[in-house]
């Protein structure tokens, strides 16, 4: 989780490569009208965002089956969609993606192709509820995507996937 332009999505995808697990993107499950509306510069309210945070409860957290692994990459900025993410499912761990204004300022203006304008970022923090140690387990996003996966693994304590000592430990 966290605010856009700070690594989910590539960051997720490595960390469940390492894992042995699905990766699904938050992002993906948007409606076109949303997705109109945050690249016209306005950010989701709440109400827009509930429907979202159920289709990735019911779609993502709910459907992976029972000894299965998925990493979801969702900014879930508020504690409210956080627990409306996990839905009192047993063993849903939340990961928060650190980093400052600036540095993710920086590397929004860098990204292309994406919908999220920068423009946006102000009110992604404006909305950010950071998550205390008990919610949550927070990682530095100011490595390479690489060095952030790997302390996501450490701080997460999760295990490597039998595969992982076959490829090195290079990563991505």
């Amino acid at each position: 989780m966290g605010v856009s332009g700070c690594g989910k999505t590539e960051v997720g995808r490595a960390v469940a490569e390492r894992w042995g697990a699905a990766f699904q993107d938050g992002d993906d499950w948007h409606t076109a009208a949303a997705v109109a509306r945050m690249a016209g510069g306005t950010p989701l309210s709440d109400v827009e965002r509930a429907p979202w945070l159920e289709r990735l409860r019911e779609k993502v957290v709910e459907a992976t089956p029972v000894g299965g692994r998925t990493v979801l990459a969702c900014s879930a900025l508020r504690r409210k969609y956080r627990e409306a993410l996990a839905g009192g499912a047993a063993g849903v761990r939340v990961v928060y993606l650190a980093g400052s204004r600036e540095l993710i300022g920086a590397r929004l203006a860098e990204r292309r192709g994406h919908y999220m304008p920068a423009g946006l970022l102000d009110s992604q923090f404006a909305a950010l509820e950071v998550p205390g140690a008990e919610e949550a387990v927070a990682v530095s996003i100011a490595g390479t995507v690489p060095e952030v996966a790997e302390e996501v693994m450490r701080a997460a304590g999760l295990d490597y996937c039998g595969e992982w000592a076959d490829r090195g430990r290079e990563g991505r």
